[in-house]
């Protein structure tokens, strides 16, 4: 996606290009097939849900075409996760590729001894606290605007919630209403966020063996086996690694 004269343009494909997404069921395959996806089009050109979608089915609000309502069909899956994990933007993990991530962007670390060694801000130590993670590091699922209450952090909230994606402690769950009352929902969908081993499981999340720059590694070679003409600059840009 990129903005010319102040509008919006899609990077899409044609509906009759062989690499089309049609439905949700289609880029599930895909994202399980690479690995993982980036919504937006970036520096790696086809490494995108964009890029392999008709840019006219967008914001149409039709789940079965709308690659942006496929978004809220596939965040609970049990396969794939979606959160912000490429470049501070939102895509999605597979599951088997998951722990790699983890294993990488955490290096090595709980949230707790993040926090202890200074590589984690006060808010966001409050934000993991609030979803009351067990021995296991399974926790709560809370809609963001409730889990900014249970928080109680004011400022940098959603720059938190970016922070703690990218360091793969926190994935967007599911997408729902906020409910008044009688139970009835309002309004725009919002975010339900929790930690993954909440939702696969602390052995499956830290269960990959590999040293934190092997899985490093292994995500970089992952991108090369199905976009070989990425630049090591624009790996580095899209996801984090650097040389």
């Amino acid at each position: 996606m990129e903005t010319i004269n102040g509008e919006w343009i899609m990077k899409g494909c044609r509906r009759t290009d062989r690499d089309c997404l049609h439905s949700p069921e289609d880029l599930l395959a895909l994202v399980q097939q690479v690995g993982f996806l980036p919504l937006f089009s970036n520096e790696i050109p086809g490494f995108s849900v964009e890029e392999h979608t008709p840019g006219a089915d967008w914001w149409t609000d039709d789940p079965a075409t709308d690659p942006w309502a496929w978004r809220q069909v596939l965040a609970s899956n049990e396969f794939i996760a979606y959160g912000k994990f490429f470049d501070k933007k939102a895509g999605f993990v597979s599951r088997d590729w998951f722990p790699d991530f983890a294993n990488w962007r955490r290096d090595g670390y709980d949230y707790e001894g993040m926090y202890e060694d200074g590589k984690m801000k006060h808010r966001n130590r409050q934000i993991m606290d609030a979803l009351e993670p067990d021995d296991q590091c399974r926790g709560l699922e809370l809609l963001s605007c409730d889990l900014k209450k249970k928080a109680a952090v004011e400022k940098g909230f959603e720059g938190a919630l970016t922070e703690l994606q990218m360091q793969t402690f926190l994935i967007m769950s599911d997408f729902r209403q906020r409910k008044n009352k009688y139970g009835v929902g309002y309004g725009w969908h919002v975010a339900a966020l929790m930690t993954p081993e909440t939702k696969w499981g602390y052995d499956r999340v830290n269960g990959c063996g590999r040293k934190p720059d092997e899985s490093r590694e292994r995500i970089r070679e992952q991108i090369l086996r199905f976009f070989p003409d990425a630049a090591e600059k624009d790996i580095g840009k899209v996801t984090g690694i650097r040389n």
